[in-house]
């Protein structure tokens, strides 16, 4: 069996988990009932042992075409042929509109009159574990042998059979009808959540409605509006809606190199990539969300080490553990091994996230609600333990699997942290060892400029000692540390754009001069450093060169304007699907070149109403 490439893919979600759904009909990939539970279906890393849920039209000459209705996570499959039309709806009701861990899915011929084959085949536990299935004329409960597992039921307008261990319908519906399908989570001994003949019709209507109400609350009011609407319906998506953590990715094991081992487990919450979500989130008026998140960072910071450190990304729920282990099994996409779940790099020292989490603590701060005293005590003993450790070498943003080092970006993160901490001590006359903190925030300004400037190079250097430039030094001006026109950021810029970009496409770093990152072969252009590289061009002046670099990007995007990790030599979409760091940067970008343009004159809609201090 192919692999369908990882563009030819869609989402729906319930704030819960995400599922992958194909272009072809086939939901692929999907962790069931939460981002970070184990598989039960996987087709999309093993084609024979992963499992999936197929709905499949028997027409000749099909083709296929996939959209989202519009404003909405409701996703539609078409296939047209010469004898006959059909769709299939895919969505996931929420649970503020109804019942929460259901997928629902409801084939319809528009044109003539076709046969269908169903095949719900669920692999429990990642593929590893049996399952039996107990069948009804209409419905069937997967259970699990492998205690733990999710118990799942089938409900169906069509009969069912079995068949090797899946759930199978095969049938014909003329014109204008129509069958659905729900897999649900069940309780043993309960009635099915979904029973009652309305059901289905019902949660359409109520899920279409709910992401309809939700965009309407956008302030964003500028060029190039529905992608970033579709960029922030994903990033919702992408949001627990328990926890208010946000995954990196709703998927693991999807390479970066096609037969590589460049293969990385992202159902987790990064705490950098979250705290970026806070300025996105801002940016567009969604306060709640915002709030929601920072509520969990402010649990997160009651839970500091005793020296006063944390974890550089956690489970949804704050959970720690998070160890690494290989699926042997699975033979990976298109053969791409070792399929990994879990992340070792949890336990990495990055020390750039103290910078993104006071960025964002001073962000929400000034413009949602003033933060509480005792979070502001947690956030002291973080800064202290910053003031005493920015000299150490670290792993940083990239998490290099190599070497440690004194990279660039986390020198200037740890700058950031020192330096919104003591804005926001001064604004809100909050107690603070000012004098030490403005000192070591000086410090490192100093050794940056002494140890990380290269004059032969006219550049900031990736870390201490190197010869290159590195992708991540675009957020210098993005974070005020630098002037977006000063002559030494503007030369930097003039190398980023000599070695790492071509054209809009932009690579992390130089493999030949880099920080090794303990791995064979290479990889593709990072879609958010081409974002950043957009904005940066912006800011330094050169708004039409970024407008024609940004409007490049976003033909890159797939069929319904999602973005992967990373874009292979002939655009392929590589790595895990969608990530959420490079619709933040699509935000941004999009956001900052918009008021360029219009020189602050675009009509935005009415903030909502926020709490806190007006600065």
């Amino acid at each position: 069996m192919d692999y369908l490439p990882i563009e030819d893919h869609g989402i729906i979600g319930d704030l819960h988990t995400v599922a992958l759904v194909g272009v072809d009909g086939s939901i692929d990939f999907l962790c069931f009932p939460f981002f970070d539970s184990p598989t039960i279906f996987a087709a999309l890393l093993d084609a024979n042992r992963g499992g999936c849920f197929q709905i499949s039209p028997r027409l000749d000459g099909v083709r296929a075409k996939q959209l989202y209705l519009p404003d909405s996570n409701i996703l539609l499959t078409r296939f047209l042929a010469d004898s006959g039309m059909t769709e299939i709806s895919d969505f996931m009701p929420v649970e503020e509109v109804g019942v929460a861990h259901n997928l629902v899915r409801r084939v319809k011929t528009i044109r003539g009159e076709i046969e269908y084959r169903m095949v719900c085949d669920p692999r429990f536990d990642y593929g590893r574990a049996n399952h039996r299935i107990e069948l009804k004329k209409h419905e069937a409960l997967f259970i699990c042998e492998k205690s733990g597992m999710p118990l799942l039921r089938l409900r169906s307008e069509v009969p069912l059979r079995q068949e090797n261990g899946a759930a199978v319908a095969e049938f014909k519906l003329g014109a204008e009808k129509s069958a659905a399908f729900v897999l649900e989570l069940a309780e043993a001994g309960a009635e099915s959540p979904s029973a009652g003949e309305r059901f289905v019709s019902s949660m359409f209507k109520a899920t279409l409605n709910y992401w309809r109400d939700w965009i309407a609350q956008s302030n964003y009011g500028g060029r190039w509006r529905e992608i970033v609407n579709r960029s922030a319906l994903t990033l919702k998506l992408l949001t627990s809606q328990e926890h208010g953590s946000v995954v990196a990715a709703p998927t693991f094991g999807l390479p970066e190199v096609i037969g590589g081992p460049r293969n990385w487990d992202y159902r987790y919450c990064w705490v950098r990539d979250s705290c970026f979500t806070i300025d996105a989130l801002m940016r567009l008026g969604y306060t709640a969300e915002a709030t929601h998140f920072l509520r969990w960072l402010e649990t997160r910071c009651q839970e500091l080490s005793p020296e006063g450190a944390l974890q550089p990304f956690y489970r949804l729920d704050g959970g720690k553990h998070l160890d690494e282990r290989v699926l042997t099994h699975f033979e990976g996409y298109r053969k791409s091994s070792p399929v990994r779940i879990g992340n070792a790099a949890h336990e990495q020292l990055q020390l750039d996230i103290y910078g993104e989490i006071m960025e964002a603590v001073y962000i929400y701060n000034r413009l949602a609600e003033p933060i509480s005293y005792d979070f502001w005590r947690n956030l002291e003993r973080l800064v202290n333990w910053v003031s005493q450790h920015w000299r150490d070498p670290d792993q940083g943003i990239w998490e290099v699997r190599g070497h440690a080092q004194a990279f660039l970006h986390s020198r200037v993160m740890c700058w950031v942290a020192l330096d919104r901490s003591i804005r926001l001590a001064q604004e809100r006359s909050f107690p603070a060892p000012l004098p030490k903190w403005t000192q070591i925030r000086d410090e490192i300004y100093h050794d940056i400029y002494h140890n990380l400037w290269k004059d032969e190079l006219k550049a900031f250097v990736q870390f201490h000692g190197a010869k290159t430039v590195d992708a991540a030094a675009l957020l210098l001006p993005m974070l005020k540390f630098i002037g977006p026109k000063d002559p030494r950021w503007l030369s930097t810029l003039k190398g980023i754009t000599k070695v790492l970009a071509a054209d809009s496409l932009v690579y992390r770093y130089n493999f030949e001069d880099a920080a090794p990152d303990g791995l064979a072969g290479k990889e593709g252009t990072f879609t958010m450093c081409s974002f950043w590289f957009v904005e940066c061009l912006c800011r330094a002046g050169d708004t039409d060169i970024a407008r024609f670099y940004f409007e490049k990007m976003l033909g890159y995007a797939n069929h319904l304007g999602l973005y992967s990790e990373e874009l292979g030599p002939r655009g392929e979409a590589l790595g895990n699907f969608p990530q959420a760091f490079t619709h933040l940067a699509l935000i941004s970008a999009a956001d900052n070149l918009n008021e360029k343009i219009a020189g602050d004159q675009t009509p935005r809609r009415p903030r909502r109403p926020q709490a806190g201090f007006q600065q």
